[in-house]
């Protein structure tokens, strides 16, 4: 299991919406913008079309018995997210797709040297969001390369799903793809989850809200799928990967706290530089006391760790540092999820600092 899963970054590329956006681009960000939204109309367009309703797939002798158990089970958590989660009853992974690669997008991530603080880009409807998805790797990165001449620390990284919020439902949804089929039965069933959460509650601007939202939804989803549908062995498995993730976010919530002290704290960028090595180090010295411990023999976070900058960092953070307040929410919503979605969309109507101080305070 690697990283690539706690960075599902959300890129919206509704055909509908994209169209409008393209329509003005010319009016509000320059012509030289269009080909960006060109690539994303066409690599969705070319997703669609790949798809096929799941019950084709079922009923298609051709279809390989592992790829109709994967099939199966996808729409058992379908229906589970419906009668038990309460997410979107629509067209959503009902259908399925094999696109012949490993990721559906590639997003760009950038961020300053001495900040975590993540560039953005702004689209018409959309909003401002933290990354910029590209359907083909060439061109994440081109834009890579580009943002790094221009002093910025990048990263540039596979994403296996995206949600375009429910406005595709009438092209038929989002579809399941190969990029994340396969996945064990708890990361799948938390994916699904993530991604329909979306659809419930998106805010312009703020990222961090709507990621840490989809989060809190797939780990509680999640965690009530396996204890009341999944197998002893599907749940064993969750476990194994479940440890590894709470150390990976316990060293790195250390090494970003860290960082954000020395990038806010005073002192030159010299000095600064210098509190970045060392904290550096540091985590590289907790590292090597997991890969002695828990995490002996296992190497799926060290690609990761290897190519992460301050954008690694200022991505993650987006997925993690409001989910415990969601969590305190839904338990103060009486853990009813009809209640918490009310409550979550009662704090996207507040403006952003109200909305995340009345986050905070949620008991």
């Amino acid at each position: 299991m690697t990283l690539r899963r706690l960075l599902l970054v959300g890129t919206l590329v509704s055909v509908g919406l994209v169209a409008a956006v393209v329509a003005t681009a010319c009016l509000t960000s320059g012509c030289s913008t269009i080909g960006y939204y060109g690539q994303a109309i066409g690599g969705h367009l070319d997703l669609l079309t790949r798809a096929r309703p799941v019950p084709q797939w079922l009923a298609d002798p051709a279809t390989p018995q592992a790829l109709r158990a994967r099939l199966e089970l996808s729409q058992r958590l379908r229906v589970f997210a419906v009668s038990e989660l309460k997410l979107p009853d629509n067209r959503s992974y009902r259908s399925y797709a094999d696109l012949g690669r490993t990721a559906a997008v590639w997003n760009v991530v950038a961020a300053p040297e001495l900040s975590l603080q993540l560039k953005t880009w702004c689209f018409a409807m959309m909003g401002c969001v933290g990354y910029r998805g590209y359907f083909d790797r060439a061109g994440a990165d081109a834009l890579a390369a580009e943002l790094k001449r221009q002093g910025w620390e990048v990263s540039v990284y596979g994403v296996p799903a995206y949600s375009t919020l429910g406005w595709t439902d009438w092209l038929g949804g989002d579809p399941l793809l190969n990029t994340f089929l396969n996945w064990p039965e708890g990361e799948l069933a938390r994916l699904v989850f993530h991604e329909l959460a979306h659809q419930v509650v998106y805010v312009a601007d703020d990222t961090m809200f709507n990621e840490s939202f989809a989060t809190a939804v797939e780990r509680l989803g999640g965690r009530r799928w396996l204890e009341t549908q999944a197998g002893e062995a599907a749940r064993r498995e969750y476990a194994q990967l479940e440890e590894r993730r709470r150390d990976f976010r316990a060293v790195t919530l250390r090494h970003r706290e860290r960082l954000r002290a020395v990038y806010e704290g005073p002192g030159s960028d010299d000095d600064k530089r210098r509190g970045k090595a060392a904290a550096q180090q540091q985590l590289r010295d907790e590292i090597a006391v997991l890969k002695d411990g828990r995490w002996a023999g296992y190497t799926g976070y060290d690609a990761w760790f290897a190519a992460a900058s301050n954008a690694s960092y200022g991505v993650q953070a987006a997925y993690d540092e409001l989910v415990p307040a969601f969590e305190r929410l839904f338990e103060a919503e009486g853990r009813d999820f009809p209640r918490f979605y009310e409550a979550v969309r009662r704090l996207a109507a507040l403006p952003r600092d109200q909305r995340r101080a009345t986050l905070a305070a949620a008991r």
